[in-house]
């Protein structure tokens, strides 16, 4: 899922049963469009479960890989490579998506969407990767380029076998190689992939200011040049907590501010600290995840540190409860939102593990992770240590976010949430569903009785250069106009693609400011271009915002950048005017009558089904969602809610966190919060349906919970099992008895 402009975000799902269809098969791409609340089926041709994705500088998107054709439960494709595994498949007409390149330029409604223009190219026979590539990791270079990274070369919980005799390409089951996406070269073996062995699928990737790469994986820690190919090893993760997939902790790098001179931070919050022998291989974990309490460690580390000081990962403040499956979306006010995860376990899903033989005897059906955590949860990064995470007056959500969820930040400044199916296929009546109904999540900000409006936002920012001038009028604030004006920022924010609980590419820019202060209240913002250093924050598509006290506008897309891949032209940094006050000046905006609430907005969305909800990217369907937010006479960092009479989880479900602030499911009322996610309109979330896939069952033909023997998807190259026939996604059992 990612943001494409300020009217459209798009959305890639696995190949998978969905009831949408576009051209007599199944989708799994659409459209959805944030004004109007409806969505649009996309032809997709290429199977993208567990792609990676990047912004191109010119605004464009693209994914990289995903896994063979598929069919119906699973299956491998009708039509079979060479190796054994799924070149297409006859029923969901989808192609193997292991090497495929898809490119999109977003559109928006101005334009012709039908065209070819405005839709996906998914060709792998003209633009392919040169290896095949399941879960890798994207990151963007300075100069607009890609690093594609690592992955599996079909699929597997983890990207080992066991014993781990081969851990370079584990009998061919494993890509530890790089490229670049324009290509310079040919693919090349990273060592790290080798050293992280088994945990290093969507490793964590952030681009320094000196053009070096921060990479995580496993426990291990390390820069890496991508010119060059060499790598500085950091200290590892302390307390041996894994955060990349499956172990899917929550990971950001902190907002970049004048301030800290732009030095990236980076934050891991979660994960899990199981003993690597429990993490299993790519069969299935060893032991039952779903019982093993996630991590709430949260760990912070500047892998450059400007006094030259050797780089250390730092203690910060545990989360609030231990979460997988959380995601960090960095908010326009500074602050990171945390959201979705699970108490238990961790992502992926199986039918059996080393302690348990069966589906039959799986405790959440498919599901290696229990405990849905439903309440989100903000961070502040400058807050005192001890006090940094608060989720004080946040609303719970009712609805598991747990494998294959994803949220993104749109131009309004609140939050999508959507996805979660932790199941080989469609299925809707499991315990945790398959689940079609997407949210958006209100932060505090929403509280504020105005929101600025500013004059003056270019449409493109250079690295260094001239200053440009934005005017905020005086009924975007109320109060001081000096007082407003000296709290008031303009911040680049790229949400970036996501998938699987992590944002690749996401980033916060705070840039340099100053201000002159007119006597009608009105002020004029003197705003630096970015950074001479296309490193810190690499050209593209992002959304600025200008925030007064905490309360940010609405975001406006802008291009970061030449608009081209290559190296970007920059120039000094013309220094800003000296910040001008004015004696008496103040806002208009924002009055309000103390002791009473402003008027209650609520409202329907309704818009089709667009996909399916598992799988890279992910949201399936907008349907039957309702929101209600309240707006207060009195913004609050931490805004206060009230119970909801009625509200309560299904008997069957498992939710954490459906305490104060839950919503009823039984009527349309009012919602009575100021920062609030949707809830699904007049329906019980646990409420068992019809199967959209027929024949559709968790219990397969040979009776005994697991796939009936078949040809793989996995089985081949993978620890040189030809044709032997396992289940497509987690491939043949581990190779030592009784494991």
């Amino acid at each position: 899922m990612f943001l494409g402009n300020e009217e459209k975000v798009y959305i890639l799902d696995k190949t998978e049963g969905n009831a949408a269809q576009i051209n007599g098969h199944p989708a799994w791409g659409a459209a959805w469009d944030i004004n109007s609340h409806t969505a649009t089926a996309m032809e997709v041709y290429t199977n993208t479960f567990c792609a990676s994705g990047m912004h191109l500088p010119n605004g464009s998107y693209v994914t990289f890989g995903g896994n063979g054709a598929i069919g119906p439960g699973g299956a491998i494709g009708s039509v079979l490579n060479s190796a054994g595994s799924g070149a297409y498949d006859a029923t969901y007409d989808d192609y193997d998506g292991t090497k495929s390149i898809r490119i999109l330029n977003p559109c928006t409604n101005a334009d012709d969407f039908a065209s070819a223009q405005c839709q996906w190219f998914d060709n792998a026979t003209v633009l392919s990767m040169q290896k095949q590539r399941w879960y890798s990791a994207a990151e963007a270079l300075g100069d607009g380029s890609i690093a594609i990274i690592g992955g599996f070369v079909n699929g597997g919980y983890i990207n080992r076998n066991t014993p781990n005799v081969d851990p370079e390409y584990e009998g061919g089951a494993a890509e530890p190689t790089y490229e670049f996406y324009p290509s310079k070269g040919p693919a090349t073996v990273m060592q790290f992939m080798i050293t992280t062995s088994g945990l290093n699928s969507y490793a964590h990737t952030y681009l320094m200011p000196d053009g070096k790469m921060l990479v995580q994986a496993n426990i291990s820690t390390m820069l890496w040049d991508p010119d060059t190919n060499t790598e500085t090893a950091l200290p590892g993760m302390p307390g041996n907590v894994a955060r990349v997939y499956p172990a899917s902790g929550a990971v950001a790098m902190l907002p970049l501010t004048p301030a800290n001179n732009y030095t990236p931070t980076v934050i891991f919050c979660g994960g899990s600290d199981m003993p690597d022998e429990d993490w299993g291989n790519y069969s299935y974990p060893a032991i039952n995840t779903w019982e093993y309490p996630a991590s709430a460690d949260c760990q912070r580390l500047t892998p450059e540190p400007q006094d030259g000081s050797a780089p250390v990962y730092e203690q910060d403040d545990d989360m609030l409860e231990g979460r997988t499956m959380g995601q960090f979306i960095s908010l326009p006010d500074g602050t990171l939102l945390v959201v979705n995860g699970g108490l238990n376990g961790t992502a992926g899903y199986a039918q059996a593990t080393g302690q348990t033989a069966n589906f039959y005897q799986m405790g959440f059906g498919e599901s290696l992770a229990s405990g849905p955590v439903g309440t989100p949860a903000i961070y502040n990064p400058n807050a005192a240590k001890g006090s940094r995470w608060s989720n004080a007056g946040l609303s719970n959500s009712p609805l598991a976010r747990l494998y294959h969820s994803s949220a993104m930040l749109l131009p309004d400044a609140s939050v999508m949430i959507a996805g979660s199916n932790p199941n080989i296929d469609v299925n809707t009546s499991t315990i945790y569903p398959t689940t079609y109904t997407a949210e958006i999540f209100y932060p505090p900000y929403f509280s504020a009785s105005v929101r600025p409006v500013p004059t003056g936002i270019p449409k493109t920012v250079t690295y260094g250069g001239q200053y440009f001038n934005i005017t905020v009028p005086a009924s975007s604030y109320s109060g001081s106009a000096n007082a407003a004006a000296a709290n008031t920022t303009v911040v680049l924010s790229r949400g970036g693609f996501t998938t699987h609980a992590m944002n690749m590419g996401q980033r916060h820019l705070q840039l340099n400011s100053t201000y002159t202060v007119n006597s009608d209240g009105s002020y004029v913002l003197h705003v630096s271009q970015a950074p001479p250093n296309s490193n810190i924050f690499t050209p593209g598509p992002a959304l600025m915002f200008v925030v007064v006290s905490g309360i940010p506008s609405n975001g406006t897309m802008v291009t970061v950048g030449s608009g081209q891949v290559g190296t970007q032209p920059t120039s000094a940094a013309v220094e800003l005017p000296v910040s001008q006050s004015s004696s008496s000046a103040s806002g208009t905006g924002g009055t309000t009558k103390t002791g009473g609430a402003s008027k209650l907005s609520t409202g329907a969305l309704v818009g089709a089904i667009v996909g399916g909800v598992a799988g890279v990217a992910v949201l399936g369907a907008l349907f039957g969602i309702f929101v209600a937010r309240r707006r207060r006479a009195h913004p609050h960092p931490y805004v206060q809610t009230h119970d909801v009479a009625g509200a309560k989880p299904g008997s069957a479900y498992p939710m954490s966190g459906l305490g104060a602030g839950a919503a009823a499911f039984g009527g349309q009322g009012n919602r009575n919060s100021d920062s609030s996610a949707f809830v699904p309109l007049q329906q019980d979330f646990n409420t068992s349906r019809a199967s959209l896939v027929s024949p559709y069952r968790d219990n397969f033909a040979n009776g005994d919970g697991m796939m009936t023997p078949r040809g793989s998807d996995v089985g081949t190259p993978q620890m040189g099992d030809v044709g032997r026939g396992y289940d497509s996604y987690y491939g043949p059992p581990p190779r030592q008895p009784g494991y």
